[in-house]
């Protein structure tokens, strides 16, 4: 038994169920609302705050908070613009068991915390609203996020967007962006070529990624990307591995993203007891990495770039390095290197990878200006 949210479409109130999963033989599980509990609080006083329910994508940098891979992409919560760090979400309780002195035990699955200690129980007395420690947290969020369908394309290229590492001109620190390039044929003009605060890449249930099968889609987020590139980039041990319980694929993200570790705790049902076979990272990019890389070998640039010769003098050029695809379905390798834009005034005079690149009369080594763009950005 868990507990579930919804809006009364007659009363426009957020209403608490207790719901339960029925798994009918043959047929998918289906979610079953059981019996209402009652209405939810406001989180704030009424007038200054309002729930919306939409379609958005919401994160927490550095923590695992707001679900990678999502059964629904409509939201619940308080959105003051299109996108930014300041979004507010109501709790979101599953039952996860009981305390040692037998108190029942849940786990919010918004906030990422367990509800039901005697300053819990004293502040649902006084107020009569079931709110865990985190309620008042605010989440990253955009709203209205691209959704792709690989299967809608020739060619699909999603990878983390970093900060500049090195430029003629002021680098700012920015938290990573999802790029992402989609080609209607192979090899041909991009539709998109443009970075993202967030996307939901959508893919049919039959190819069965994860162990809960309810799953068609997962929701790339910034803090889960740069993950995936600095477990790529260090050769860290990554797979995905599913909760025991729940079913539900485990994200590791901060310091449990560093260290590869073999006890796992679910972010969606809090359950601790999920063990790998040995000491890994989880993430459900890999499973989407695997199914969609149709391939996986790298080439390395053969040209090469001197920045201090006299036609590049008094240009502006900005440099970063290639990192790995989290999505990449071209038949053909991916190209590793330098990349480097060379701007005269308002034309851009070079834009193109290259495996040597001079500047100052040195060739810069890839793991350096790799290290700049990481160094620049705010996890």
């Amino acid at each position: 038994m868990f507990i579930e949210r919804k809006v009364n479409q007659a009363t426009n109130k957020v209403e608490l169920w207790e719901c339960e999963w029925e798994y009918p033989e043959g047929a998918p599980a289906k979610k079953i609302f059981v019996s209402r509990i009652g209405e939810e609080q406001p989180l704030a006083p009424e007038g200054k705050n309002s729930w919306s329910q939409v379609n958005a994508i919401c994160w927490a940098s550095g923590r695992t908070l707001g679900n990678i891979a999502v059964f629904s992409k409509s939201i619940l919560g308080n959105f003051p613009a299109q996108a930014g760090d300041d979004a507010l979400l109501p709790c979101d309780f599953v039952h996860a068991g009981k305390f040692r002195h037998g108190a029942d035990r849940w786990w919010c699955r918004t906030h990422q915390t367990h509800w039901g200690t005697k300053a819990d129980q004293e502040s649902y007395k006084q107020s009569g609203v079931m709110r865990c420690a985190n309620h008042s947290q605010p989440m990253n969020y955009t709203l209205a996020p691209l959704e792709i369908n690989v299967a809608d394309y020739a060619e699909v290229g999603i990878w983390c967007s970093l900060p500049t590492g090195l430029s003629t001109k002021s680098i700012e620190s920015r938290a990573p962006k999802i790029l992402v390039h989609l080609r209607p044929k192979a090899q041909g003009k991009k539709l998109i070529d443009a970075d993202f605060e967030a996307i939901s890449l959508l893919y049919h249930e039959d190819l069965g990624l994860f162990a809960n099968a309810e799953i068609t889609r997962v929701n790339i987020t910034p803090p889960a990307a740069f993950e995936f590139v600095c477990a790529v980039e260090e050769n860290r041990e990554m797979t995905c591995i599913n909760c025991s319980q729940c079913g539900y694929p485990h994200l590791d993200l901060g310091d449990f993203a560093r260290k590869p570790h073999r006890k796992h705790f679910c972010g969606n049902c809090g359950c601790d007891s999920t063990w790998s076979s040995g000491h890994i990272v989880s993430t459900p990019l890999k499973p989407l990495y695997d199914q969609f890389a149709k391939n996986t070998q790298y080439k390395e640039s053969d040209r090469a770039l001197n920045l201090d010769l006299d036609k590049y003098s008094g240009c502006d050029y900005e440099i970063w390095t290639s990192t790995p695809a989290i999505v990449w379905s071209a038949d053909r390798p991916q190209e590793r290197g330098i990349h480097v834009h060379v701007n005269n005034g308002t034309k851009r005079i070079v834009d193109d990878t290259f495996s040597t690149v001079i500047l100052n009369g040195k060739t810069l080594e890839r793991k350096d200006v790799l290290q700049a763009m990481f160094d620049r950005t705010i996890t």
